[in-house]
């Protein structure tokens, strides 16, 4: 199968900082794809380079097949990537359905007026597919808890129908039982034949729901391996540089 998402060569620089230097990533439709490495190591400037917000300076990204060119957000969500960042960007005073819809509500009346009905059946079948339980879809997002927002934005980030998803440390700050919530859900974006790229640094977690693990370091590629237990050795010493006797 050729890769949904294939990225070669691809640097990045700030000034005289060099954040990327020929990075290369693949993700297959239906596979979840960890991205690791220590703080630093080029993970934000990777998927911003991705998601259109910091376009790469050099590199050829495909996407689905075909030569791409991303050069701002709109490009890549019109490819079908989505994106949940770390903060969520949740707006805490609305319910769960305001939210799921915030700038692209349904509208009727000749466009004067919300389709509350309809975006509420629309949030329930969406959240029932994907197996997320919530207290209420009317109560404000404020209430609910890390791993219920979580699920949220996850759920909010597949009504345009993307064909990759995104997630950026989406269990940082959460409990077990909200961790695992996560990861469930994580899996079934992967059911769905979503292509997914996580990006961690907790290794519990990546074993767990990752097919691979894809690791920078330095702006760099350091490894890419299975995602098996046996391989957690590796891992973490091609996140901390010890693999090459080069520490920093």
């Amino acid at each position: 199968m050729k890769p949904l998402l294939e990225i070669s060569g691809a640097s990045k620089r700030f000034g005289a900082v060099e954040a990327l230097r020929d990075v290369d990533l693949t993700v297959h439709s239906g596979e979840v794809v960890a991205l690791a490495g220590d703080n630093g190591a080029g993970k934000s400037t990777l998927i911003k380079a991705i998601s259109g917000v910091q376009p790469a300076d050099e590199g050829t990204f495909r996407f689905d097949g075909a030569d791409v060119s991303i050069r701002g957000p709109h490009d890549a969500s019109a490819l079908g990537i989505a994106v949940v960042y770390q903060d969520l960007a949740l707006c805490d005073n609305l319910d769960v359905v305001a939210n799921l819809f915030l700038g692209q509500e349904a509208r009727e009346g000749g466009m004067r007026f919300m389709d509350e009905i309809t975006m509420e059946e629309r949030a329930r079948t969406l959240l029932s597919s994907l197996s997320v339980r919530l207290p209420n879809l009317r109560a404000e997002v404020g209430t609910l808890s890390g791993g219920q927002r979580q699920s949220v934005a996850i759920s909010r980030s597949l009504l345009g129908e993307p064909k990759m998803v995104i997630l950026d440390e989406p269990t940082a700050a959460l409990g077990v039982a909200q961790t695992q919530q996560v990861l469930d859900l994580v899996l079934r974006l992967k059911e769905r034949g979503l292509g997914v790229l996580l990006v961690s640094h907790n290794l519990a977690d990546v074993f767990q729901v990752a097919d691979r693990v894809a690791v920078l370091r330095l702006g760099r590629n350091v490894g890419d391996f299975d995602a098996d237990v046996s391989q957690h050795q590796a891992v973490v010493a091609a996140i901390t540089g010890a693999q090459t006797g080069v520490m920093a």
